[in-house]
């Protein structure tokens, strides 16, 4: 059988004030977010109903709030939480800017801190900003978590 050898980062790999630039970028389509407003039953037709949202003051139909948090989170896994024993907390989401359908997320994080656990000597909490901007290098979002990840193992 073989056995499971983890990928990502561990405790030791991030240092206090990194930034992470996160690959690739995601162009969310407006089917991206008609199923995933769907899948969630927000009702808003400002994400679906073009004809409604063309009588917004942003003319158009604006992606899913949630769904660019949830995309910009998942740009980061591979270089953040990839071997995270748990994402303790998420806090201080902003929304900056509108998305829009067609538009394309790219993300970055910065290590803010890291705190070795003092229970459990195997592992510590990583501090993050995750910044979502789009094409035009707007800034969209922006979220803070708390993330627990194990250290390497000695040997």
């Amino acid at each position: 059988m073989q056995q499971f050898v983890p990928q990502g980062r561990f405790f030791e790999d991030f240092t206090v004030g990194e930034v992470i630039h996160h690959w690739p970028g995601r162009t969310i389509r407006d089917f991206d977010d008609t199923w995933f407003t769907l899948l969630t039953m927000n009702t808003n037709p400002l994400h679906f109903d073009e004809h409604f949202a063309s009588q917004s003051q942003h003319g158009r139909c604006l992606v899913n709030g949630t769904l660019v948090f949830a995309i910009t989170v998942g740009m980061s896994v591979r270089d953040i939480s990839q071997t995270a024993i748990a994402n303790l907390e998420y806090e201080s989401i902003k929304h900056l800017a509108p998305t829009f359908h067609g538009d394309t997320i790219y993300a970055e994080s910065e290590i803010l801190d890291k705190t070795e656990s003092r229970s459990k000597p195997d592992r510590g909490v990583i501090y993050v900003e995750t910044r979502a901007r789009n094409q035009r290098g707007e800034l969209v979002l922006t979220l803070r978590r708390k993330v627990l990840v194990p250290k390497r193992q000695p040997g």
